[in-house]
């Protein structure tokens, strides 16, 4: 992945933050996942006055790729933050997406990049997110 490809993750996580749905919160998250096949697939965080069927920025863009047959990703893009505003700080995945992620992705290299609304990104692996965490592979005999 090249720089110039991580920039545009990183624009297209911060423009599917405008599509949020958070009457509740106000916490807007866009995310925008990068295929294998260099498809990007984005999403937004969906609220409900219910809490629980509430859907993260993370999981719709990893559900709306697998639902089209999408299985192999290589990068993820996350911007988060309160209000209309570009976001100020990092805002990472919460553990339900973590775990989402670690059934379609490899953690050792598929990166999850950080991003403010300035344009600047931290870069992690899933493994360094989700250290030891658990997959189809702990269910192998």
């Amino acid at each position: 992945m090249t720089g110039r490809d991580k920039e545009i993750l990183v624009e297209k996580a911060l423009e599917a933050r405008r599509f949020s749905y958070v009457p509740y919160s106000g916490f807007r998250v866009g995310a925008a996942l990068l295929a294998k096949d260099g498809r990007i697939i984005t999403g937004c965080n969906i609220e409900n006055a219910s809490y629980t069927p509430t859907n993260c920025a993370e999981r719709t863009a990893v559900f709306k790729a697998v639902s089209e047959g999408i299985l192999d990703f290589e990068a993820i893009a996350i911007a988060g933050g309160p209000g209309l505003e570009p976001p100020g700080d990092f805002a990472p995945p919460c553990g339900v997406c973590r775990q989402v992620l670690m059934e379609f992705c490899d953690p050792d290299r598929f990166l999850v990049l950080l991003c403010k609304g300035d344009k600047t990104w931290k870069e992690f692996t899933l493994a360094e997110l989700l250290p030891l965490g658990f997959s189809g592979k702990n269910l192998e005999g």
